[in-house]
């Protein structure tokens, strides 16, 4: 089993050519978009199957990014690119401050509600303009709303644990 930092994330695709000259089309994952050009090592990747990559240089263009990646010198060349994950890994990404939480973190935790019930773990996040959702797996689905102090009460990274005001027949 891998460690946390080498956990692969994946930030974005490629999406897209442009030009002749070997660049890509990037729809990316991150927020702000352009985020994703600060990594310069990457991964590409699918079906399972991934590569490192850097990204040689990139920038917004129009809606969107396009990028050149390292050793990608023709339109036939990026072709074979279309349609890509790009991955970084866990290690790559800056670290959280100010009782900030990168979601990756949180994939995997127990939630655990102030009687002490295990109502689960978190399988992924969902978020809506309200507010960010852990979406939990136990004897049945919970979505349960992250919003800090009134239901998620604690997230203990060491113990692997939430805890959270949330009743089980919720």
């Amino acid at each position: 089993m891998s460690s946390p930092d080498e956990t692969r994330l994946v930030i974005g695709r490629v999406s897209g050519l442009y030009g002749v000259r070997g660049w890509v089309r990037i729809h990316s994952f991150t927020d702000p978009r352009e985020n994703i050009l600060d990594y310069g090592e990457i991964q590409l990747g699918r079906d399972g199957r991934w590569r490192k990559a850097t990204l040689a240089e990139g920038r917004v263009h129009g809606k969107g990014l396009v990028a050149r990646i390292s050793g990608i010198g023709d339109r036939d060349q990026a072709a074979t690119l279309v349609g890509d994950e790009i991955a970084i890994l866990r290690s790559q990404l800056p670290e959280a401050v100010g009782g900030d939480l990168y979601w990756v973190d949180l994939i995997g935790l127990e939630v655990i509600n102030e009687d002490e019930v295990c109502l689960g773990k978190v399988s992924k996040l969902i978020e809506t303009g309200a507010n960010d959702v852990l979406v939990v797996e136990g004897e049945r689905e919970r979505l349960i709303p992250f919003v800090r102090e009134s239901v998620v009460k604690m997230v203990d990274l060491d113990n692997g644990t939430i805890r959270v005001d949330w009743e089980t027949d919720y």
